[in-house]
């Protein structure tokens, strides 16, 4: 894991005593909220519906346990006793008071962590596959390239007054765990002819108002050619993208109107021009970086406990089989840990569930958390043999719902409940739909399926890449509630294809609960998945099911 060094230090700090005395003059009346906005911005404070918000960078999704204790701290000390972790891998505190914000910085710069340009038209916090370093199907651990990519980014010169926001994924995977192809940059590890590991570059992807999945650029770039190619993207879209209309400003579709081509052309040119300027500097600090991600001293031990229990407690088996995930190491597993129960906030966590997880991870998980753009915490590296003790602290806890990757494990952005852009509420349809698959039992059977919520077209709940997507509108004055089908954010990705017209308020649930029906009467064997039985039939019989004569007049589910 990544420690800050004496710059590091130095220039967080030096921001937030910037900021403490950009506060004081806003406090004072020296400057107004529209002088103030761009300052705050550039620190992660946001002005929502209720209160001002603060976003907190966890760089790539990776913390330890003090982190986790000091967000924890946070949490209880400035906020209201809990946290919201967000997809794009940061916790969120929505009701912190404008004049304790600096002492808040302050506060994470003491465990190395900082807000800066998680908001802002600037490069965004870096994400990765929250299995990095840690998942058997990985070619490399991503994390020291997002390492680098953040160091670079961060107070660059040239990208701190962007035509519109700029996010960057990385995975070191084949199998995409980072929604790569919905970020305005995705690089995913590859291997050429010879094995040599380089980066799939794409570009163009994003979601919000108007969807699009990224376009390779590069089908095989070095790594030591990765920041002055990303340089070069970010510069050619830093000259070429629009600031006329803030809605057609991002590189999405910079790409789309001038085609990939002609944009891959103007990169090129501008990667010749400023390669030789890095001369091999950055991969010397490189170097450094993936020193610090050396892996944890994995044990040996005997699995028995771990057997046993699984043997003997189907609770227990329930969690296992469903929240494990293969880990490279013999004896090991990735254990997600659940912020879905049914009934709470997607995303939330309390300050003493933060603790607890805190705790595991220092007696059990080499002292690593990480944070999922689907709103769960891992601890990436646990041996099998301690899992009944993680367990059981987990229930102890609240937090062992054994639903990772079912009905109720729902992305959700916040929706009207605190956000000043939202449309319509998110958290509320997501509970309800959570407690009625719970009601129903059927959760299991039904098996994997990824439901995401926005509560407005930003798409921070990335509707527009769930196997069932639901988008919160205003009509009228009244919440509409869109839904789409077949969206994917993994390796194939796809956009979801919108239904037909929305649902009220009220509505909703039973439309999904209609859908869920639908597909368990359609698709062939307990086998196949929802988006498998989606592409093999295709949006009509999901469509009879919302709106045709039949969805009105029964069903297994809406039996029970």
């Amino acid at each position: 894991m990544y420690t800050y060094n004496e710059f590091d230090e130095g220039f967080v700090r030096t921001r937030v005593a910037q900021f403490r005395q950009q506060v004081e003059r806003r406090l004072d009346g020296s400057l107004t909220e529209d002088e103030f906005r761009p300052l705050r911005l550039m620190n992660g404070v946001y002005l929502q519906l209720h209160a001002y918000m603060l976003r907190v960078a966890i760089p790539y999704g990776t913390l330890d346990s003090a982190k986790m204790r000091q967000l924890a701290y946070l949490a209880e000390r400035w906020d209201k006793g809990y946290g919201h972790f967000t997809t794009r891998q940061n916790i969120q505190y929505n009701w912190p008071k404008l004049p304790d914000v600096p002492d808040m910085l302050d506060a994470l710069a003491d465990v190395d962590m900082h807000a800066i340009q998680t908001s802002g038209n600037t490069i965004r916090n870096v994400t990765a596959d929250h299995f990095a370093g840690a998942s058997a199907d990985e070619i490399e651990d991503p994390r020291p390239i997002a390492e680098l990519l953040r160091q670079w980014s961060t107070d660059h010169p040239e990208f701190q007054f962007l035509p519109r926001k700029f996010k960057i994924a990385v995975t070191g995977s084949p199998n995409d765990r980072a929604v790569t192809r919905s970020h305005d940059i995705g690089l995913r590890m590859v291997r050429n002819a010879t094995g040599e590991p380089g980066f799939e570059v794409l570009v163009g992807g994003g979601l919000g108002r108007t969807p699009m999945i990224g376009q390779v650029i590069r089908d095989f770039l070095p790594k030591a050619d990765l920041l002055p190619y990303c340089e070069a993207i970010v510069s050619a879209w830093n000259t070429f993208g629009r600031r006329d209309n803030k809605f057609k400003a991002r590189i999405k579709i910079t790409v789309h109107e001038m085609g990939i081509d002609a944009f891959r052309d103007i990169v090129e040119a501008r990667f010749a021009e400023i390669r030789p300027e890095f001369s091999g500097v950055d991969q010397a600090l490189l170097a450094s970086i993936e020193a610090e991600f050396a892996p944890p001293a994995f044990r040996t031990a005997a699995t028995d406990a771990f057997d046993a229990r699984y043997a003997s407690d189907p609770v227990f088996r329930a969690w296992a089989d469903t929240n494990l995930a293969r880990h490279r190491a013999e004896g090991y597993a990735i254990a997600t840990i659940s912020l879905k129960t049914p009934g709470e906030t997607p995303g939330d966590a309390t300050a003493d569930q933060m603790r607890v997880m805190a705790d595991l991870a220092e007696r059990y998980g080499h002292d690593e958390l990480r944070i999922s753009h689907e709103q769960n915490v891992i601890l990436p590296h646990v041996h099998r043999a301690d899992l009944p003790a993680i367990y059981d602290a987990l229930k102890a806890a609240g937090l062992a719902t054994a639903n990772v990757g079912l009905a109720s494990d729902i992305i959700a952005c916040p929706g009207m409940d605190y956000c000043a852009l939202a449309t319509a509420r998110s958290i509320p349809v997501a509970q309800q739909i959570a407690l009625r698959f719970e009601e129903l039992q059927l959760e299991h059977e039904i098996g994997e399926i990824k439901i995401k919520i926005s509560g407005c077209i930003n798409a921070c709940g990335h509707h527009h890449v769930g196997h069932i997507g639901i988008l919160g509108l205003d009509r009228a004055g009244v919440e509409n509630y869109q839904i789409t089908l077949g969206g994917d954010h993994t390796e194939t990705a796809a956009i979801g294809e919108r239904t037909g017209p929305g649902f009220a308020y009220d509505e909703i649930v039973p439309a999904i609960e209609r859908l869920i029906d639908a597909y368990l009467d359609l698709r062939d064997g307990q086998d196949e998945t929802f988006i498998e039985t989606y592409r093999r039939l295709g949006m009509a019989p999901f469509k009879v099911a919302l709106y045709g004569e039949e969805a009105q007049t029964g069903g297994r589910a809406r039996a029970a």
